[in-house]
């Protein structure tokens, strides 16, 4: 069960939501999820987006998605792609906060340059994938 709401301004509400349950019926469907996308200038920030467990982390299933509001659809599409990962992660177990410190697979990675985070890098490459994939069902 997933429970979806978008925010903000700027962007496909219908777009977004296909986007969101395409994945999650995909990757988490029996997972009960409840996911929040922002829309909002990022620019400030020096990010096109994040995502925020909101509730526990030990369990996360509750979580906020901010996605800048001014990108191309292609880029729109992994940008989004690329944060639901990054849920994926987090649900999996995967990708852990716990008291200020952030875990990989057990290990402990607070301190690992942004470009060097496995998550990160792992989340980049997926985009990718599942961007081509979305495209080909798309456009099928």
């Amino acid at each position: 069960m997933l429970y979806f709401e978008t925010l903000g301004y700027n962007y496909s509400r219908k777009r977004c939501e296909d986007i969101v349950v395409w994945f999650i019926n995909k990757y988490l469907p029996r997972h009960k999820l409840d996911i929040t996308v922002v829309h909002r200038g990022l620019l400030r920030e020096g990010v096109v987006g994040w995502c925020t467990v909101i509730d526990s982390n030990s369990c996360p299933r509750c979580f906020e998605i901010e996605v800048h509001n001014r990108m191309s659809i292609d880029d729109y599409v992994s940008t989004l792609f690329h944060e639901l990962w990054h849920i994926y992660q987090h649900v999996k177990g995967d990708l852990k906060d716990k008291r200020e410190k952030r875990y990989w697979k057990g290990i402990d990675c607070s301190y690992t340059n942004y470009s060097d985070q496995p998550w990160e890098l792992e989340a980049i490459k997926m985009e990718e994938e599942l961007l081509h994939c979305y495209k080909n069902l798309t456009t099928n």
